[in-house]
């Protein structure tokens, strides 16, 4: 053959090449998620290479097939028909014994050259870059491809589950996705713009619902402002006007007596009708959805739907009310900082880029979130940073009492009635490296 028909051969070769190499990449990294988006919107080719997808053993195969075959192929007519063109314009500069030899290493090189570069990066690396797009086009050809090469691709992959089975290798591909999976993908969509940044924080604050429990957003038993069966009207009046809460919890005499609770909204009505309020009756006062401290704000949220109740008393294992959560609670959960109070109220105060006044009833996943920890240490034994800091220390903490942990000092601040009141956070990050490295010194 003439060289203009080697050429002819061997650029065929390599478009061939190319298109397994291109639809090799396109099918594997198609995401399933995409295709069926475009399968539900009418695109049976996606549907086709979802299936693939599923069964992808006997496309590898093929393919595999192809590729080796074409390169094989082209090794064996580029060497043949560039390595004497190669020898005869080397013999213009040398001739000697290695004129065979230069002449084949020069040939070998331009065709694997060629290959490399317009049969396999180039189709891969445009492959990568729209995936779903490519996969769709060319999943016709490919099944065409498959049906050729059947009976050697069969062949082939019986050969290959053997070898996996005897190595007790699992070929199934896992295709859950994870909260790790979302996670990624929502930074990769803040990365790129796509979600706006409190778009990012809603959402991830919404996954961390299922991890929440609720004494981590409710207001904590000291906290809760209640009335007593035989409250007195000039007292109901006085605590409607110094806490603009719209329920409020009523008990027979104590807070761990529930009976149920009022609506504001009721009581004022009957105030703004100039009636007399006398003592809370059955008129006013409603069942109230109890529910235990281990329940997550997820299952809360549930809780809630079911219910249509907005409102529940949080009860722990000695039948004790430990606080109260509201609906609201959740919700400023999931808006966290887009609704922080303002600067005097605030649980977690920055005072500079390496310490923080944190209040002591903070839950601890705000605390991860401002401090940038992963994981604190038993963390499932405790909600707040007092707790932390009880489980830490083994004992009812006292000013200057301190626990460090992950490059940070956790010191009690202020303690009332037992109560942890304010913690000081330093970052020792920096001095702690400094110790090391001067102990280092020390010791060499």
């Amino acid at each position: 053959m003439s060289l203009f028909q080697n050429i002819l051969i061997i650029v065929a070769l390599i478009v061939g090449a190319g298109f397994l190499s291109l639809s090799e990449i396109a099918l594997a990294g198609a995401r399933k998620v995409k295709l069926k988006i475009m399968s539900e919107a009418g695109d049976l080719r996606a549907q086709r290479v979802l299936d693939l997808q599923e069964n992808s053993a006997d496309f590898f195969a093929a393919s595999q097939i192809g590729l080796n075959a074409i390169a094989i192929l082209g090794g064996i007519l580029g060497e043949a028909a560039f390595r004497p063109y190669f020898v005869q314009l080397l013999s213009h500069f040398y001739v000697g014994p290695w004129s065979e030899t230069i002449g084949f290493a020069l040939s070998f090189t331009m065709v694997t050259s060629l290959f490399i570069l317009f049969a396999d990066l180039m189709p891969k690396r445009m492959a990568m870059i729209a995936p779903e797009k490519i996969a769709v086009s060319v999943i016709d050809a490919i099944q065409v491809f498959i049906k050729v090469c059947k009976p050697l691709a069969w062949f082939i992959n019986a050969i290959a589950n053997i070898i996996f089975r005897l190595f007790k290798i699992n070929t199934k591909r896992d295709d859950n996705i994870t909260f790790d999976d979302i996670s990624a993908v929502m930074d990769a969509g803040a990365q790129a713009g796509v979600l706006q940044k409190q778009e990012h924080h809603f959402i991830e604050n919404v996954f961390e619902l299922e991890e929440r429990n609720v004494p981590s957003s409710m207001t904590p038993r000291e906290n809760v402002v209640f009335f007593t069966i035989k409250e007195s009207e000039a007292s109901i009046r006085q605590k409607l006007a110094e806490y603009p809460y719209s329920k409020f919890l009523v008990c027979s005499s104590s807070i761990d007596e529930v009976i149920g609770y009022v609506d504001s909204k009721d009581i004022l009505v009957r105030i703004l009708n100039n009636q007399s309020l006398l003592q809370l009756n059955e008129n006013t006062i409603r069942n109230v959805l109890t529910i235990p401290d281990t329940l997550t704000l997820s299952e809360l949220l549930d809780r809630f739907r079911s219910t249509k109740e907005k409102f529940a008393v949080v009860i722990n294992e000695y039948a004790l009310v430990v606080g109260v959560i509201t609906l609201s609670d959740i919700m400023m959960t999931v808006m966290g900082d887009w609704v922080t109070p303002i600067e005097s109220e605030q649980q977690i105060i920055k005072r500079d880029s390496d310490s923080w006044l944190i209040d002591g009833s903070t839950p601890i996943e705000d605390i991860k979130h401002a401090l940038g920890i992963d994981q604190m240490q038993d963390e499932e034994n405790y909600e707040t940073i007092a707790g932390f800091m009880m489980y830490q220390l083994r004992k009812i903490p006292r000013p200057a009492d301190f626990v460090e942990f992950d490059e940070y000092k956790f010191e009690v601040v202020d303690v009332d009635h037992f109560k942890i009141d304010q913690l000081l956070v330093t970052r020792i990050g920096n001095r702690l490296t400094d110790h090391h490295n001067s102990q280092q010194e020390l010791d060499s």
